[in-house]
């Protein structure tokens, strides 16, 4: 046994189970080793003590599982606050401007310093779109894309790496680029960085590779069938950007035809925010046994609208929480990006039942590991014997937030970062009130502020060359 913690109101969001005041341990191997309500046995604190277990005593605070992410861009934790007015496009232009600047080893220590940043705010688990070694800039006005350059390969898989070595649970997308190189040295490109995966980065941290879909910003419908020759390839799912924003609808909706002939759409293709889809669009994605994720923050921060969730909730859409950007979320704040979910779902839907606090708790836990795959959800997601025990020590007496006369709703919508006192990754602590137990975490902030300063001005300069051309 490495960690038993006591007397915790356990908020296990295993189907069928309830919330209790008791018990939970951990094994040696990372796992939840047992949770019961009531005080542990006399042989658990005895094994507890002759393993030399770490025993912290909750005094009634609220352990719940480890927050998942189901969509996120984990190296843009430098660019919060930028483009404070602008929509997606207007957004995304000012973004790709700036990590155009970009080599290998910045992308690293921004993606290392993102990781360290979602575990420090309590989410364990991440679908993470790395960065593509394309360097472009997309204009909608016209639906193209400028392509200036295309950076090395390791430029993607030290993005891997820094996963990795931040300790965090990943299922990695990647883009399959035959839009901007031969074909066939995409797919190698693509090949080699799943071999990468697979030898470089441990197995339980390991969620999976995934297609990042980039049809939205694609030229051609061949862009789709490569997409779906990769999953084909990898036995792997897709999750595709599409539908966020009400700029260029119906050219985004005309591309949704694309992934339908393609046969992209089915059991693991996910469409990451899908907020204006017409009505035969999201039943086609539900008949076909896709689903969604949804970033609540996001949408309301770009201004991109409010997904429909009681309609793919009624079709049956497995639907999973994300939450973006760091640059689009400006705060990676799961407590808050639940709260805006559901009281955003009240106030456009008049009703303020429509999404309740167990539910959201859920999306943002169990839901999203749904919605990545079985063999995520039988990993990670909530807390049960035999999975991987990541958790939160949620203290809602320090502060203070008062009497609890709704667990699920004291913690969706009372709690938030300030009442997060632990995140533990398979038992092990990673940050201890806000502050990172990794020990590259210093490190990783003070390369974080010089090298945006050093990306942004090689993106001025290369900027203003491409003015000369």
């Amino acid at each position: 046994m490495k960690l038993l913690l006591t007397d915790a109101v356990i908020i296990p969001m295993a189907d069928g189970t309830d919330w209790f005041r008791g018990w939970l341990s951990v094994a040696d191997d990372g796992t939840v080793a047992a949770l019961e309500a009531g005080e542990p046995p006399a042989e658990v604190l005895a094994e507890a003590k002759a393993d030399g277990a770490e025993v912290i005593d909750a005094a009634g605070a609220f352990v719940a599982p480890g927050f998942i992410s189901a969509h996120s861009h984990i190296f843009t934790g430098g660019m919060r606050g930028m483009t404070p007015g602008e929509p997606l496009y207007g957004w995304v232009g000012e973004q790709s401007t700036f990590i155009a600047g970009a080599d290998v080893d910045d992308i690293y220590w921004f993606t290392l310093h993102g990781c360290l940043d979602f575990l420090g705010n309590g989410v364990t688990s991440v679908y993470n779109f790395t960065d593509s070694r394309v360097v472009g800039k997309y204009d909608p006005d016209t639906d193209t894309r400028e392509i200036y350059s295309i950076r090395p390969e390791a430029y993607l898989t030290r993005q891997l790496d820094a996963a990795r070595d931040a300790g965090i649970r990943t299922m990695n997308a990647i883009r399959v680029d035959t839009e901007f190189q031969p074909a066939a040295e995409a797919f190698e490109v693509f090949d080699r960085a799943i071999a990468h995966l697979k030898s470089e980065v441990p197995a339980e941290l390991d969620l999976g590779a995934s297609v990042f879909g980039a049809v939205q910003w694609s030229a051609t419908a061949q862009a789709a069938r490569d997409e779906v020759t990769a999953m084909d390839a990898h036995g792997i799912g897709n999750q595709a950007h599409f539908l966020e924003t009400s700029e260029a609808l119906e050219q985004q909706r005309e591309k949704f035809q694309w992934y339908e002939e393609a046969g992209a759409l089915r059991p693991g293709f996910l469409f990451g925010h899908f907020v204006h889809p017409d009505e035969y669009m999201a039943r086609t994605a539900a008949e076909k046994g896709a689903g969604m994720v949804w970033q609540p923050t996001s949408n309301g921060r770009l201004g991109s609208g409010v997904a429909d969730i009681p309609l793919y909730r009624e079709l049956g859409m497995p639907i999973g929480v994300g939450l973006d950007d760091q640059s689009c979320t400006d705060v990676a704040d799961p407590f808050q990006n639940m709260r805006i979910g559901a009281y955003t779902q009240r106030a456009v839907n008049k009703d303020a039942a429509v999404v309740m606090p167990r539910e959201m708790i859920r999306m943002h836990t169990l839901g999203s590991a749904e919605a990545l795959g079985a063999h995520v959800a039988e990993r990670v997601g909530s807390l049960e014997v035999g999975k991987f025990a990541d958790l939160l020590l949620v203290d809602p007496s320090a502060p203070d937030t008062g009497p609890v006369w709704d667990v699920y709703a004291h913690y969706a919508f009372a709690c938030g970062l300030r009442n997060l006192k632990k995140v533990f990754v398979g038992g092990e602590l990673v940050s201890s009130e806000g502050v990172s137990a990794h020990p590259l975490a210093a490190e990783a902030s003070r390369e974080l502020h010089a090298r945006v300063r050093e990306v942004a001005a090689r993106s001025e300069e290369r900027s203003r060359e491409r003015l000369a051309w």
